[in-house]
């Protein structure tokens, strides 16, 4: 029986554990905490329970499709994606159905229903020209270059925008300053600058639009529970609090592992903790793979959870107040790594859908802005103006008092992300996509010169969020079977 050894347990670690015991793999997973799950955590104060982490599920059958039947959860598809707020009153419903979309924007922004729909046409266009080479598969293997689909891609190379940045894209199909906002801010989804990242990133907004958002009945920490237990019911072994201090190989072959407690023995290796750390801790004797070093940092957050003591119905689950100087605050985050006296502010309300989370009559506010990467910043002085300016904002564009609601509060920041996830310097997506190349600079999911070895989680391809960290355990199992197959062919010649 082969013996698998997982090092941490984010959301493509769970799933590389399902994955691999499924195939008859012995499982052992590592985690450096007391808990399973990475960035998707709850927090429970005073009555209130949060998500602490992601707040919106695309392409949930990526997560389903590792569940037994009795495990599957419900998702629901959110009628009304994000309630948009900007300075000057405009209010704007992002809802699920295109043509529903299409006519607010017509009827709140003057722009026309073809042009909106012809937009995410080109981003779906961009999906499918993109997704099973980027996102679904390895192009860091020959093999995967050299067939039709691949061809195809490259053949369309001018309808993928590579060459544009999403702001230059926006700007010229959109045309309104507000619509092409509203379709920037998906270059945060990973941590990016939708002033530098490539245009092919309209794919986020394909993937929401044109897919579907979605949320789990019991909020997103469902995911992580049910995966959790799904590893356990194949009988994968948990070891928590147990960090791998060290992983073992000779003879271009992976060993095992070693932690505080020993060593361990395994023929394959998957690795989920941040690249970063991987070389620098835990193989610091390996030639790190330099591209990856060239890439800017992603974006982190700061994020405060406040149970609020009464209700706003202006408000719905997803909500994004925006910054009057959109390019301003990417210029603070990214050139001068602080905050912007302006910000974007995000507010998730999950008791709006499940009454549970909040006590009658309040309602659990998850407040987030787009933070800078961890680089030894003052963060209480940042976190005590930060607070500041979100409420001055809210106050304003909401037009009451919010101070004076907050009856619990805790706070999230980019060093506490850093230690609580292993995510270095806080970056919740590794690098970010800030070049024409980020996405060719990732980590592959593999080394050629260690057998045994593999990657998975948002710091190495294809990235970061939900759908491609699931991603990524999928390509794993791909290679680790193709190996199997390999080996299994090597012994009968």
């Amino acid at each position: 029986m082969t013996r698998t050894i997982i090092i941490g347990s984010g959301i493509a670690g769970l799933a590389s554990a399902i994955r691999m015991a499924r195939r008859g793999h012995s499982v052992q997973l590592f985690e450096a905490s007391d808990r399973a799950g990475g960035k998707i955590a709850e927090r429970r104060f005073a009555g209130f329970r949060f998500d602490a982490g992601p707040s919106l599920l695309t392409l949930p059958e990526l997560v389903l499709e590792l569940l037994d039947d009795d495990l599957q959860f419900p998702v629901r598809r959110l009628e009304m994606i994000t309630n948009y707020f900007w300075e000057d009153n405009t209010q704007l419903k992002a809802w699920n159905d295109v043509d529903r979309l299409s006519q607010e924007i017509g009827e709140k922004l003057g722009v026309s229903s073809e042009k909106v729909k012809s937009y995410l046409r080109k981003s779906a266009t961009v999906y499918d020209l993109t997704a099973d080479l980027f996102i679904f598969g390895s192009f860091h293997r020959l093999k995967n270059l050299l067939n039709r689909k691949s061809l195809k891609t490259l053949l369309n190379i001018r309808k993928l925008k590579a060459f544009k940045s999403l702001h230059q894209f926006n700007t010229e199909e959109l045309e309104h300053p507000k619509l092409v906002q509203l379709f920037d801010r998906y270059a945060t989804y990973n941590g990016s600058n939708p002033y530098q990242t490539p245009a092919t990133l309209s794919v986020i907004s394909h993937l929401e639009h044109n897919l579907g958002a979605y949320i789990p009945e019991n909020g997103m920490f469902q995911i992580t529970d049910s995966l959790i237990r799904q590893a356990e019911r194949l009988g994968v072994s948990f070891h928590q609090n147990e960090p791998v201090m060290k992983v073992e190989h000779s003879g271009g072959k992976v060993r095992g592992v070693h932690t505080g407690k020993g060593f361990y023995e395994a023929d394959v290796v998957i690795s989920d903790v941040d690249i970063h750390h991987f070389y620098s801790s835990l193989m610091p004797e390996v030639q790190k793979v330099t591209k990856i070093e060239k890439e800017e940092r992603s974006s982190s957050a700061l994020i405060f959870y406040w149970g609020m003591n009464g209700t706003f119905p202006e408000l719905d689950v997803h909500n994004i107040f925006f910054s009057d100087h959109y390019g301003e605050e990417f210029r603070h985050l990214f050139s001068l790594k602080t905050a912007y006296s302006d910000p974007t502010v995000y507010i998730y309300i999950s008791s709006k859908y499940n009454k549970s989370d909040a006590p009658e009559g309040g309602e659990n506010w998850f407040v987030m802005v787009n933070a800078p990467a961890d680089v030894g910043q003052n963060w209480d002085e940042l976190i005590r103006e930060m607070r500041q300016y979100i409420l001055e904002k809210l106050e304003r564009m909401l037009k009451k008092p919010l101070s004076g609601k907050i009856i619990a509060e805790e706070v999230l920041s980019p060093p506490e992300i850093w230690k609580l996830t292993g995510s270095v310097n806080g970056s919740l997506y590794g690098s970010s996509s800030n070049s024409r190349y980020a996405s060719f600079n990732r980590h592959p999911n593999f080394r050629k010169d260690i057998r045994g070895l593999y990657f998975v989680g948002g710091s190495v391809h294809p990235g970061g969020g939900i759908p491609l960290c699931l991603s990524s355990a999928k390509i794993v199992e791909d290679l680790i079977s193709g190996a199997e197959i390999f080996n299994l062919r090597k012994k009968r010649d």
